[in-house]
């Protein structure tokens, strides 16, 4: 996506309210503050994938927001961005057999476990989308809402979403009948009505399924 870079003003004040969290803890001496988001509680079908992410103070990327509220060619583009701008990042991805052994939640915290293990600094200080979350070695916070208040976080639901969708459109390839390019293995009409048609994929969530199905 080509997009020139241009820092407005308000879009850089935006970007510093965004950052109210990690600058108290760069302030206590919390050099590594890493943000950590998932994609893909939701879905009937594919995987779990959190994200992790961690900047240095000087990092500034406009338009970093929720990733639910960008498009799909914005965060494709912020994607780029971030692995070009991050101090490092890494993901964490769970199967839907797995989810289907621990439940999601687990599942989601074991991710988020993974994608903080894969990172090639290791973290001081951690904020996390949500009101819960898992044990972290190191201080964390829960932030709710964090994915549209929080710079850190916002980043890594953007990385943790298209990791997903990506895997979802390599997953159309082998199971076309379920639009799992366009739907991501959330359960629109279509995926439903192809889930009673053809009857659930080996990457759907078997402990997901909705009367109907069979």
């Amino acid at each position: 996506m080509n997009l020139q870079i241009k820092h407005d003003p308000k879009e850089v004040q935006r970007i510093r309210r965004m950052q109210r969290f990690e600058h108290p803890l760069w302030k206590q001496g919390f050099r590594c503050v890493a943000g950590v988001d998932e994609a893909g509680r939701g879905p009937l079908a594919g995987p779990v994938v959190a994200a992790a992410v961690i900047f240095t103070q000087e990092a500034f990327i406009p338009k970093i927001n929720d990733s639910k509220k960008l498009s799909e060619s914005l965060r494709e583009w912020l994607f780029e961005q971030i692995q070009y701008t991050a101090m490092c990042f890494s993901v964490g991805v769970v199967s839907s057999a797995e989810i289907d052994e621990i439940n999601i939640l687990q599942a989601t915290y074991k991710a988020m476990q993974t994608a903080i293990s894969n990172l090639e600094v290791r973290p001081e200080y951690i904020l996390v989308d949500g009101s819960s979350n898992p044990e972290f070695t190191c201080p964390c916070r829960a932030i709710v809402g964090g994915d549209g208040k929080c710079f850190s976080i916002a980043a890594a639901s953007i990385m943790a979403k298209v990791t997903r969708d990506r895997m979802m459109k390599e997953y159309d390839m082998l199971y076309p009948e379920y639009g799992f390019a366009n739907n991501k293995g959330y359960g629109t009409q279509k995926h439903v009505q192809a889930l009673r048609q053809y009857g659930p994929s080996p990457i759907h969530r078997t402990s997901f399924k909705m009367s109907g199905w069979t």
